[in-house]
Order: C-alpha cells, then sequence, then structure tokens
C-alpha cells in the first residue's frame, strides 16, 4: 500500500511539473535567495562556480540596469542574476582557437621603432623667381640695334643684348671734357661735379671710365646680360624709343629652378620647410634631382583640400625646364621611435579609432587608441597601447560581428548616448492572456537564452502591429528582443498547430 502511495505522488509531481504552472514555479524557485544573496539550498561554494568574481547582479530582463548587490528585482517577480569576471559582460568577447582560424584571424605585436614616413605628390617645374634679373633703361634714348631677338633665348653672363643711342648722355660727356681742359689751365674742382653729373645721367661706372680713359664722346651703350639664363621677357625691338626706367629684359636663371606641388591637407603636417626631398621626371628617367622644401604656402586650396609646397632644386644642366611634371618623394625626417602597428589593424568608425587586443586566454578587448602618422602600411599610435601587446590584424571585423564593439565599450564604462535598441532575438513559446492597444500578456515556458523560467508577462507588440490571426488563447510561438525603454517587444508571433487551449 505504502508502495502504491509513493508512486501516486510521483506521477503527481511529474505531471505539474510539465505544466506551465508547475515551470513558473520552478523557474521561480531557482531564483529564489536568502538574505545574503543565496539561493536557498546551497553553499556559499556553489553561488559562484570555480570562485569567480561578481560583478555585479542584473534582471535579465532589463540587462541595462546593474545592481551592487543581490536581492529582489524592482521590474519583475524574480531574483536578481550575479554576472561573474569571465562572462561577456567583462569587455571581452572569448573565441575558441578552431572558431579563430575559421575566420582568419590575425594577430600582430605592438613594437617601437622609427616611422619613416615617406609622402608621394606631383609637382609643376617653374622659375626660380629668386633668381630673376631685370635690365631697365638708366635714360631716354632709342634702340639702334638688338643682339637677342627672341623670348627664351639662352644668354651667359656680360652678352651684348642690345645697343642704345643716349642724347642726355652726350650733353654730360662734353661737360665732363670741357671740365677736364679747364682744370689744366687751374680750374680745379670741376672734373669731379661733371662725373656726379653723369652718373646723375644714367651712366653706369664702367662706362664712365671708357669716357675717362678714352676723352672723348661715348653717345653709345652696349646693355649685357647680367647674369647667365633664360630670356623669359622681350619689351623692346630696333628703333624702338625708350624711357627712363622702362623694362627692356627679364632674365631668369636656371642653375637651381622650383617645384610647386600639391599637398593634401591632411599630410601637410608631416611636411616641413628643410625636408629633403627627390624629385624625377619622364624626360630623364633614371635621374634622381636632390633638393628640399623651400616653404609651405600659407593658403588652402578650397576646391582640392591641398597646400601648395616650394621645393627648390639644383638643375645644372638645366635639363628640368618650367612646365615639365616631377613626381616627388617628401622624407620627414623624423628619427624619434613611435609605437607602431599595421594599419590595417585600426577600426576606423568615424568618430573613434579602435583596435581588437588578443589576450593570452583566448580572449579579445576592443580598445580606443589615438593614432597618429601613418605611412608604409604602418600607423603611430599615441595613446592607448603598450609595447609587446597583440592586437588583431585580419578578422577583427568578424569578430565585431560576434561581440557589438559599442556594446563591449559601454560594458567597460563609456556610457552610450543613446539607449541601444538593437539586441539579440530571443525565441519562445507560450500562451495568449491578453492584447491591449501597445501590449500582449503571454503564459510563456522558459526562455533559456534569458535564463527565464515560465511565466506570465507584458510585452510591446510588434511594430506592424499582430497578425490578424493571433487572438487571445492562441498557443503562440514568438520571438522577442529589447526595446528602448527597457522592456522587451514582440519581433515575430504567429499561432502554433491547435489554436486555441
Amino acid at each position: 500500500m505504502n508502495n502504491k502511495k509513493i508512486i501516486m505522488a510521483l506521477m503527481a509531481t511529474g505531471a505539474l511539473a510539465g505544466s506551465g504552472y508547475g515551470l513558473y514555479h520552478l523557474g521561480i524557485s531557482q531564483g529564489m535567495k536568502d538574505a545574503n544573496g543565496m539561493q536557498a539550498g546551497t553553499s556559499p561554494s556553489d553561488s559562484a562556480p570555480n570562485d569567480k568574481k561578481v560583478l555585479y547582479w542584473h534582471d535579465p530582463m532589463v540587462p541595462g540596469q546593474k545592481f551592487d548587490k543581490p536581492g529582489k528585482s524592482p521590474f519583475m517577480d524574480m531574483q536578481l542574476v550575479p554576472v561573474y569576471a569571465d562572462g561577456a559582460d567583462e569587455g571581452s568577447v572569448k573565441i575558441s582557437p578552431r572558431v579563430q582560424q575559421n575566420l582568419g584571424v590575425r594577430v600582430a605585436e605592438v613594437t617601437r621603432a622609427k616611422l619613416a614616413s615617406s609622402i608621394a605628390a606631383v609637382g609643376t617645374v617653374t622659375y626660380n623667381e629668386r633668381d630673376v634679373a631685370l635690365v631697365q633703361a638708366r635714360s631716354n634714348g632709342f634702340v639702334e640695334k638688338l643682339y637677342v631677338r627672341t623670348p627664351l633665348d639662352t644668354v651667359r653672363k656680360g652678352q651684348a643684348l642690345a645697343e642704345l643711342y643716349v642724347p642726355e648722355w652726350v650733353a654730360a660727356q662734353e661737360e665732363y671734357l670741357t671740365a677736364r681742359r679747364m682744370e689744366s689751365t687751374g680750374m680745379a674742382g670741376l672734373q669731379e661735379a661733371a662725373k656726379q653729373r653723369m652718373r646723375l645721367a644714367g651712366m653706369t661706372d664702367d662706362h664712365i671710365r671708357a669716357v675717362v680713359a678714352s676723352g672723348k664722346l661715348h653717345p653709345r651703350i652696349t646693355v649685357t646680360a647680367p647674369v647667365s639664363g633664360v630670356v623669359s621677357e622681350l619689351s623692346i625691338r630696333e628703333g624702338m624709343t625708350v624711357m627712363a626706367g622702362a623694362p627692356l629684359f627679364r632674365i631668369n636663371g636656371v642653375a637651381t629652378i622650383w617645384v610647386i606641388a600639391d599637398i593634401p591637407e591632411n599630410l601637410s603636417a608631416q611636411v616641413r620647410s628643410g625636408n629633403p626631398v627627390e624629385a624625377r621626371t619622364p624626360s630623364s628617367p633614371g635621374t634622381v634631382f636632390q633638393g628640399k622644401v623651400s616653404a609651405i604656402l600659407p593658403q588652402v586650396d578650397v576646391s582640392t583640400r591641398t597646400l601648395k609646397a616650394r621645393i627648390e632644386l639644383n638643375n645644372p644642366a638645366g635639363v628640368l625646364v618650367p612646365g615639365m611634371f616631377a613626381n616627388l618623394n617628401f622624407s620627414s625626417g623624423v628619427d624619434k621611435e613611435v609605437l607602431l602597428v599595421p594599419s590595417e589593424a585600426v577600426i576606423v568608425t568615424g568618430t573613434r579609432n579602435v583596435v581588437m587586443i588578443a589576450q593570452d586566454d583566448g580572449k579579445f578587448l576592443s580598445v580606443d587608441v589615438e593614432t597618429g602618422a601613418e605611412a608604409n602600411g604602418q600607423t603611430e599610435i599615441r595613446k592607448g597601447l603598450e609595447a609587446g601587446q597583440r592586437v588583431v590584424a585580419s578578422g577583427q571585423f568578424l569578430i565585431d560581428s560576434e561581440a557589438s564593439l559599442k556594446a563591449t565599450t559601454t560594458r567597460m564604462g563609456e556610457s552610450p548616448p543613446t539607449a541601444k535598441v538593437a539586441g539579440p532575438v530571443h525565441h519562445g513559446s507560450g500562451k495568449v492572456e491578453k492584447i491591449d492597444k501597445n501590449e500582449i500578456t503571454l503564459s510563456h515556458d522558459p526562455v533559456p537564452s534569458l535564463q527565464w523560467g515560465a511565466m506570465t508577462m507584458g510585452f510591446q507588440l510588434p511594430v506592424g502591429g499582430l497578425p490578424r490571426n493571433v487572438e487571445v488563447g492562441d498557443m503562440v510561438i514568438f520571438d522577442i528582443r529589447p526595446s528602448k525603454n527597457g522592456m522587451y517587444q514582440i519581433v515575430a508571433i504567429s499561432p502554433t498547430t491547435g489554436a486555441k487551449k
């Protein structure tokens, strides 16, 4: 008789556990804790597996709210659940070695080395405006003979350019010669005054010495080139009348030339005056022209967002001529050592730069970094990393898909500007108890992915509303995810076979 009673009691217990009511109370009883935060019937060693540190407690239905001690949830009729130090909320994600291999995860070490930055640019060759000579008329006169007749002719220093007849010089020279004869008769001092008169008329010292030496009139002057170079401007022709101060020739030297290069605005900080530059031109393959940055022009082109850099190059053979294109390589000349990581390891989100640190226990942690210069596939890290750490150089975007970087940063202590709306989808089943305007009440079975037991609770309706075939009393399957206000919202819902109970 006693055996029959025992068998009947066990059957009743099994039937109760299989019903929704039984599951509900089973879920609640599993969440019950005593005043010390321990589950009923458990010892302190059982509460934290492997003696793991408890970070905080939270309600799985409102995961964004954290509590510093155990107790009953203020949102639902259930106990708070502990989150341990090795959980996902630690700020890292753990991936098994096999999954890492499938994802193609590759790591690289943070090193300290010199960043040999080199910037490539294209420039246009132009004359060196500091090596220019302008030949002007010193007095009114006439062009009697022209030796250089076309622009862009090459001239040497001292070469004759033109011959001018200057009437004003005739009177000044006659006055000097008269004063010279009068001094021989005893009238001293007139000769120096006459020389000064010739200087005021525009005669050069060489021309004055020629008059003094010969004792004859020299009404014509031969204009010579003051420097070697190219006649870039020719403003006179034979027979023309010229006025004092009128430009006759403009001669540009070609021993050194300028190259005007466009430097992108974001790279302009790496180019400084005095930096060495190497130039190459298609017209002289294999020849490297050495020079340096002469100046950075203080103006940005608003259409191309570039700055003009003026490079001065030696041009001993006169190979470089204005209008040529030149390929330039700038060297920053910075010798200090900096922290370097592969450029592909840096995730640029638009508002911050992030790298994934690979830890020894197979975990990956996202870290915000401050980047600096970039060259040759390497990026300078100014803040956020230390030498010797390992960062993910390949596959970090797939790791990002496994654990949201934004959520990880939030768990690390950085509060996002707005509450996170999207989240993981959880699957469940249950019975429709009540349908209101903005809410549906379900008596659902346990949801293992949320650590929920069976219970009755309300959910927000889907964005598009409930399907027409869902009514009170139906047995349904549903998908839910967190919403803005901390509640869970129905993503999808549909009745199961045998709609009502």
